[in-house]
């Protein structure tokens, strides 16, 4: 029985979104638009349900421009506006979600020109494609980050542009339970909205306090059996494997309940999609999942009557775009009421000030900045919603000093008019004591304000003695802590480095002279003294250069957090006097390491730095050289206090703590370092100051704290730092794997493994080495004994390219030669693994890259028959395998490269026109591949005496006959001598009695053993 990817994930996947509510449309009712993959008549239909008083021309003329729109270079933006706006012809009725259309298909073809993709599942709202389905059986190779880099390969290019730009949702499943933890991820169901490049993968968990409320609908056995028909798999219909993987509970279908349920959908829809202006262009981000959750925790609040709460949610989780999100939510569920709501954005620091700013305004809100209290006292006297003319969501962004004792709203306005606060309170660990002003002029400022304190951290009571964040600002709306999200690869493990001994040793030496010549003086000014600073930059800069190195990325940053405001400034003069007078004018750095720079550029020989206290420079400059650290034009941060909170910088990936830090600013300070970036595991902390007493002892009340919230289920900061034990335990499974071979000398461990045929010993191998290298760094500082070879990195670092080498040519020789060759060679990423051995010069660069595009061209055209035993397909995959063949993949060369490019173009035009064949004749059979191959055998060798015309209708006859008995009858198939017997005499009749088709009982044999074999094939490939 059919035992692969489709009759395992998909059909099952399918049945369960008609149990939600999607109606199915088979693959030959797929009538759209061939360029958008809108359903015109669909779209017509439906959209005149929504906006009854429209008239037809105008859906029409509306359709051809959402057709021209789709064609623009902004990821589908002008669509979007489009689709959630409020006034106008309406793409979607969001207010009667119910009101719109909801259908499902399979294999629905993304076209234009020879180029083409086809998703597994396809939904439409109202004839609109606007989310797809990806899937993979169980245990796949590679798991679903194959699919990743075909939709990224896909997305970027130009003739795909208008199948991005109207895509919202997209899912990847290969049906199995997550791995937690993982920054690639492998194993699971995931969800990412359109982009360019570099799509991000995104975790879904649901959260226990808000389920799914929409229940599944029970399906009739018509239309299971209609599915499995228009699929032609009604052979798997009775198979108890089927009707396991039709259980609602499974990783896939849990996640397409999680998303396209029709509340969440339209949640997803309307609320959950951001367009981002970076410096490098539009980025269209989705909500994570928490985000979901506490958007719909607050809104859930709200309606019980609660004002306020606490949303704590660990550093990196995005809490300033949640309050951008629920900007447009909140503004809904308000006027919902009759209610005009304001937004607030409240932080203690003129620094995230500016950074909330930009964080707002980069996502399309108008942000008003208040910056004096004077402002912000006429601000509150404001009663509308907006303060701009163009209708714009707006938010306003205020330090909590411009709350003052006059600034209060203006009770007595005059006139009905119902008007909501709400203030989102950034970093809500600091600055609300309630023994000072702040926080009573803020709750004076507007006693029926709504107010939500955002925190990763919260302010607790053994901390500040008197009162913690809970008192001040209500229990907690919604918390997501840090090993959720470092399971869902939000945020990274921190690795902390200790100092090595000599420089501890040399360091206080410099300490004793200090004191000898200046008498007993201050700890703070022994730090920030010349010579004591002399040996920190000196240290500093030394593993900044050793860290890229080792890397081989200048792209990677740090930033030094010093113990003083007196000692960063002797830091950055001393790196001043070393790399010269660095540059405030950021519009005169250069990057630090462009991505197109070729692999073995020679490093840039000078580090670049900027020192950032609040006395230094002004704002502007302060605010244009931390971009500038972000964007990658400066390599190392010297701060004091600023840049602790709030920050973010994917790049800086190692932090420099020269002095401790107390309880929630610990937390918040580590933290800097916890982004993902590129494939790093860890973010690494070198702990000149000692931390470990002051981490503990935080960690310790946080725990406490969250097993009052959560009881026994919690595992939290604990997860922060990978612990000694655990690296210890990964060296000592690197030396135990590598103890039989020969560590010292590379070409005696390269002919050991070329005798290594076993791929689960030689990718056990691999996997060691790759650990070996992610520890170096750490081994080598933390100076852990006990590692006997393992000493010499470099030569671990070689060794894995000799293994990776190996299990490269490994599969490639699977490729070619397992008996499932014809597969193994065209699903696997040739182009990829030939650029691995071929070498090419810079000059070959654009013809290697045409080589390479012509290459996956013809693998997929190829990969694309469904008819593998077609002489013709034979022959063109032999002539495919002949290029690779005739000689070795390292010595091909550029004109190796044009003679196999013609060679290349003639296979994948030949291969295009015998997929158009075929595709024809499977349209004749219901797009049943099984009918259109036996057609083709017995048309092939001529034997018999009928016209194609007749040979189709007995065919098509006897499908019509077998589905019947397939779609009654318990498992036929399981009665091989029964189901034979059936055929013969099947065959005489449609044939011969029916046809009028001359057969002897030889031919009439050979007819029904070529359908049997068919049947059989995919009842056994289990």
């Amino acid at each position: 029985m059919a035992f692969n990817e489709n009759s395992r994930v998909k059909i099952p996947a399918l049945l369960h979104l008609i149990r939600l509510g999607y109606t199915y449309i088979p693959l030959k009712e797929q009538f759209r638009r061939n360029d958008t993959n809108i359903f015109e008549s669909l779209f017509l239909e439906s959209l005149q349900k929504v906006n009854p008083d429209a008239h037809i021309e105008e859906l029409k003329r509306l359709l051809d421009e959402i057709s021209l729109e789709l064609d623009y270079e902004d990821i589908g933006e002008k669509f979007y506006q489009r689709l959630t706006a409020t006034s106008g012809i309406k793409l979607i009725d969001f207010k009667n979600f119910s009101n719109n259309s909801f259908h499902v298909t399979t294999e629905l073809i993304c076209k234009n020109g020879d180029e083409e993709f086809r998703p597994d599942i396809t939904l439409l709202i109202n004839g609109m494609p606007l989310a797809f389905v990806e899937v993979k059986k169980p245990h796949n190779k590679e798991g679903v980050l194959a699919e990743r880099r075909r939709i990224n390969d896909r997305f970027k290019q130009k003739y795909f542009r208008k199948f991005a730009n109207i895509t919202q949702l997209m899912v990847f499943s290969n049906n199995m339970e997550y791995e937690d933890g993982i920054i690639e991820p492998v194993y699971g169901g995931f969800y990412a909205t359109s982009a360019y490049s570099d799509l991000h993968f995104n975790y879904f968990r649901e959260d226990a306090d808000y389920p799914v409320k929409q229940e599944l609908i029970s399906l009739s056995e018509g239309q299971e059996n209609f599915v499995l028909k228009d699929n032609n798999l009604l052979v798997i219909k009775h198979s108890p494997e089927f009707k396991t993987n039709k259980d609602e509970h499974s990783p896939t279908h849990r996640i397409l309940t999680s998303l396209f349920s029709k509340e969440r959908f339209a949640f997803l829809l309307r609320y959950a999609i951001a367009y981002v202006r970076e410096g490098t262009g539009v980025q269209k981000h989705i909500m994570r999942y928490p985000q979901v959750f506490a958007s719909l925790a607050i809104a859930e609040k709200l309606e019980k009557g609660k004002t306020k709460g606490i949303i704590w949610h660990t550093q990196g989780s995005g809490k300033t775009a949640l309050a951008y999100y629920n900007v447009k939510h909140l503004t809904d569920y308000y006027q919902k009421k009759q209610i005009i709501p304001k937004f607030y954005f409240i932080v203690d620091r003129l620094d995230l000030l500016i950074q909330a700013s930009n964080e707002f305004a980069k996502r399309g809100l108008k942000v008003n900045k208040v910056n004096s209290r004077q402002e912000f006292v006429e601000d509150l006297k404001i009663v509308g919603a907006i303060h701009n003319d163009s209708g714009q969501a707006e938010i306003t962004v205020v330090n909590i000093q411009k709350f003052s004792e006059d600034a209060t709203v203006n009770e007595n306005i005059g006139y009905d008019i119902n008007t909501q606060r709400i203030y989102f309170l950034d970093e809500a660990h600091r600055s609300y004591n309630p023994k000072g002003n702040y926080l009573a002029n803020l709750i004076n400022s507007d006693k029926n304000a709504v107010k939500i304190a955002l925190t990763g951290t919260p302010l607790l009571k053994e901390v500040a003695k008197d009162y913690d964040s809970k008192l001040l600002f209500g229990n907690y709306f919604h918390k997501y802590y840090y090993n959720r999200s470092i399971a869902d690869g939000y945020t990274l493990r921190l690795i902390r480095e200790e100092i090595e001994g000599n420089f501890k040793m040399e360091m206080k030496e410099v300490m004793e002279q200090i004191k000898v010549l200046k008498g007993d003086i201050k700890a703070s000014d022994v730090y920030a003294d010349r010579k004591f600073a002399q040996g920190l930059l000196k240290y500093i800069s030394k593993d900044l250069v050793d860290f890229r190195d080792y890397w081989k990325d200048e792209t990677l940053g740090g930033m030094v957090v010093c113990d003083s405001s007196k000692q960063a400034k002797m830091l950055f003069q001393l790196f001043e006097e070393k790399y010269g007078i660095q540059e405030i004018n950021v519009q005169n750095l250069a990057i630090a390491a462009e991505p197109s720079v070729p692999y073995g550029e020679r490093r840039k020989e000078k580090l670049t730095a900027a020192l950032i206290l609040h006395d230094e420079n002004d704002k502007n400059i302060r605010k244009d050289l931390i971009e500038a650290f972000k964007s990658g034009k400066i390599d190392v941060l010297f701060v004091y206090n600023m840049l602790l909170t709030g920050f973010d910088a994917k790049r800086l990936k190692k932090l420099y703590l020269a002095r401790v830090i107390q309880d929630h600013n610990l937390l918040q300070t580590l933290t800097r370092v916890n982004r993902p970036y590129k494939n790093y595991q860890y973010g690494y902390v070198v702990d000149f100051a000692d931390i470990s007493k002051a981490f503990d002892r935080t960690n310790q009340l946080y725990f406490q704290e969250l097993q009052e919230q959560l009881g026994d289920e919690m595992e939290m900061y604990s997860h922060l730092f990978k612990s000694e034990v655990e690296i210890r335990a990964e060296i000592n499974e690197i030396q135990e794997m590598l103890f039989h071979y020969n560590t010292q000398n590379r070409e005696i461990f390269s002919q050991q493994i070329a005798e290594l045929y076993d791929k689960k010993e030689l990718l056990r191998l691999v996997k060691v080495l790759r650990t070996a290298k992610e520890l170096k760094n750490i081994i080598a500082i933390n100076g852990y004994e006990g590692l006997g070879e393992l000493v010499d990195f470099n030569v671990l670092n070689r060794l894995l390219i000799e293994a990776q080498g190996r299990l490269d040519n490994l599969n490639f020789v699977e490729s070619l030669e397992s008996e499932d060759e014809t597969r193994n060679l065209l699903n696997t990423a040739l182009e990829d693994i030939v650029f691995q051995f071929i070498k090419v010069g810079e000059g070959e660069l654009r013809l290697a890259d045409e080589y390479k595009d012509q290459l996956r061209k013809t693998r997929e055209a190829l990969q694309q028959n469904f008819d593998t035993g077609d002489p013709e397909f034979i022959s063109l995959k032999e002539e495919l395998e002949r290029i690779f063949r005739k000689k070795n993949l390292s010595e091909t060369n550029q004109e190796d490269m044009v003679e196999n490019m013609q060679l290349l173009r003639q296979i994948y035009g030949q291969a295009k026109e015998l997929n158009r064949k075929n595709a024809l004749l499977r349209a004749k059979y219901d797009h049943d591949e099984k009918y259109a191959r036996i057609h083709k055998r017995l048309t092939e060798k001529g034997d018999l005496s009928a016209k194609e015309m007749q040979l189709h209708r007995a065919l098509m006859h006897v499908k019509e006959e077998v589905d019947e008995k397939l779609e009654g009858q318990e498992d036929i198939l399981a009665n091989q001598a029964w189901f034979d017997r059936y055929l013969v005499k099947l065959v005489a009749q449609q044939f011969v009695v029916k046809e009028k088709i001359e057969l002897d009982a030889g031919m009439r044999q050979n007819i029904s053993n070529l359908i049997g074999k068919e049947y059989f094939q995919l009842h056994d490939s289990r």
